[in-house]
Parts: structure tokens; C-alpha cells; sequence
């Protein structure tokens, strides 16, 4: 393996593993793996492996999108934030001085990320859904960045309201889409140009990227606040 460096992506660094791209996070807690990846030590530093098959996020940046606006120090809304896989790398990228409102409606997933919140004090877990706001205003602020990972009919919807509520202006916004949960009978690219089109009503589009081979009938959509 060649040596870690940094990526062109802020706090996220890579090396070239055979004929493959293989991207880090700095671990915020040393000594502690979420999810079964490495661990390794260079410099004194110890690096994460994230792995573009366990999240999406990590898929649009080895897919060459050239900027997730994701910066150290922000606030971040996490719209299904599962167990917390790519929650935890998000957490390596803000660093202590960013924060994470992570929030996801299954309890038994839930249980997992709380257990990883003990140890990452800038992330905290919310049992609730996305879709209702109104039971999310009493428990968030205004944040720098929205994520959504959310698999369901109305996730553009849901990505929406949620962005209007809590992102600040000149925020950045990224949805997963997972074209299957749209609808099963159509083509994803067709199911993608229409969130495109609803997208581009309200917010500026910086980047799209298909996630194959990583993530099957998904793409992520790197939006702006207008």
C-alpha cells in the first residue's frame, strides 16, 4: 500500500491499494473500530478505512465528486443515520468541534448508535421520523449540513422539509437516493432526472454521481442552499 495522504476532500485522506483508491478518516477515537474496518497507524496518526460498499457517502467521493462541503467544525443533520457507520466518519470529519444530530425511527438500530455515542461525544442520537419536523423542532438547531439516507417513497420530500426547517442559507445538502424505494418498476436514471428536476426548483445542484459498483440503483445528490 502507498502512503496516506490527503484527498482533495477536506479531513478525508486516501492511498492506492493495488489498482484501487482506498479512502481514511483521522480516527476520532483512537483505538476503537465501529464496524469492523481497519485500523492503521502512520505518523503517529491513526486512520480509519472506510469502505465505499458500507456507505454512500464515501462511494460519491471515490466516484470523483470534487467537493461534499462537508467541513471540520460544522452541525450536521443526519436523516437516517442507521447504526452509524457513515455517521461515525462524518464524526471523524467535523471533529470535535462539529456536532451531529443523528437521526433514525428504528429502535433497534438506534440501540446500536447510542452504544456509539458513548464513545463520540459529538454525535447525538434521536429516535424519531424524518418525516414529521414538527417533532424534530424542539431537538435541533440550525445546522451547516444536511445528509438523508433514508429509504422511502417520499425521501424527496422528506429531504426537502427538513432542509427548509434547519439548514442555514449557502448550506450544503446531500441526498441518497435509492431509486428502488421510489419505485420498483421504472429505470433508476429516470427515477434520478426526476428528483433532479425537483431538486433544481429549490436548491442549486453542485454535483451528482451514480454509485455503482458500490451502491446498486443509488446516486447522491451534492446540493446548496440558494
Amino acid at each position: 500500500m502507498n502512503k496516506i495522504q490527503q484527498s482533495k476532500i477536506f479531513e478525508v485522506y486516501e492511498a492506492i491499494e493495488g489498482k484501487r483508491k482506498q479512502l481514511y478518516t483521522v480516527n476520532l477515537t483512537a483505538g476503537n473500530n465501529v464496524y469492523g474496518e481497519k485500523l492503521i497507524q502512520e505518523n503517529n496518526v491513526e486512520y480509519r478505512e472506510w469502505d465505499a460498499f458500507k456507505s454512500k457517502l464515501a462511494a460519491a467521493i471515490l466516484k470523483e465528486s470534487p467537493n461534499i462541503g462537508l467541513r471540520r467544525g460544522d452541525v450536521v443533520l443526519y436523516l437516517g443515520s442507521a447504526s452509524g457507520t457513515t455517521a461515525s466518519h462524518v464524526s471523524d470529519i467535523v471533529g470535535n468541534d462539529g456536532f451531529i444530530f443523528a437521526v433514525d425511527v428504528a429502535p433497534r438500530v438506534m440501540r446500536d448508535l447510542i452504544f456509539l455515542c458513548y464513545k463520540r461525544k459529538n454525535i447525538a442520537p434521536i429516535l424519531a421520523d424524518a418525516n414529521k419536523v414538527d417533532n424534530l423542532k424542539e431537538r435541533i438547531s440550525a445546522v451547516d449540513f444536511v445528509y438523508q439516507d433514508v429509504a422511502q417513497k417520499n425521501q424527496v420530500d422528506i429531504f426537502m422539509k427538513n432542509v427548509d426547517l434547519f439548514l442555514k442559507n449557502d448550506g450544503y445538502a446531500l441526498l441518497a437516493v435509492k431509486a428502488r424505494s421510489i419505485d420498483v418498476t421504472r429505470q433508476p436514471k429516470q427515477i434520478f432526472r426526476e428528483v433532479k428536476e425537483k431538486l433544481e426548483k429549490n436548491l442549486t445542484i453542485i454535483d451528482y454521481r451514480e454509485l455503482e459498483p458500490f451502491q446498486k440503483d443509488h446516486c447522491m445528490f451534492i446540493c446548496k442552499k440558494k
